[in-house]
């Protein structure tokens, strides 16, 4: 999973496009390359009137997309859909569904919620739940630090070795190096 979320905040003035846009931008779900042309907040507006009309209705199949009218409401080809689709689904904020309309079986995409509210709370879990995870393995990278360390304190120090990883070497007065009077200092006891 790869989430590039983008610091992107609001004016006073803005519109319900441009709110839209900034939604998107701030869950990584815009295009990537800087001269795309999808125009995902078309999309959600559309997602989310779908979801109003079919909670009204009572008919729930209204709410479904094919990949083919996201693509066309977006702007773009069906088979950038797909590519475009992943992030959508990994965040959760679509949702896949399958029904039967004259006697055929239509799969297509929805909101993931009862609005778009709940929708994108559906992405602020999934994201809560990277960053749990990711936290565990800070944890124990941490903890396996420490083991690392505690490791290598007990293991016995034989002379002419170095108890720890780093070797400072500093010229003294003599000219010889304050590890070299170390080790002088470790055979003349």
């Amino acid at each position: 999973m790869k989430i590039e979320l983008d610091l992107v905040e609001p004016v006073d003035s803005a519109s319900s496009d441009e709110l839209a846009k900034i939604i998107l931008a701030r869950l990584g779900l815009v295009p990537r390359k800087k001269d795309a042309l999808a125009k995902f907040h078309k999309l959600l507006i559309e997602l989310y009137e779908r979801k109003k009309l079919a909670n009204r209705d009572r008919k729930p199949e209204l709410a479904v997309m094919t990949v083919e009218e996201m693509g066309l409401q977006a702007g773009i080809k069906r088979q950038t859909m797909y590519d475009h689709l992943n992030r959508w689904l990994i965040l959760n904020v679509l949702k896949k569904t399958s029904f039967v309309s004259d006697g055929k079986i239509i799969t297509g995409y929805e909101l993931n919620g009862a609005n778009m509210e709940a929708a994108f709370k559906k992405a602020e879990y999934a994201i809560q739940n990277h960053l749990a995870t990711t936290f565990d393995i800070v944890h124990q990278f941490q903890n396996e630090l420490k083991k690392d360390k505690l490791r290598a304190d007990d293991r016995p120090y034989k002379p002419g070795e170095s108890q720890n990883t780093d070797d400072i070497t500093v010229d003294n007065d003599d000219g010889g190096t304050l590890a070299e009077e170390n080790q002088r200092g470790d055979e003349n006891v």
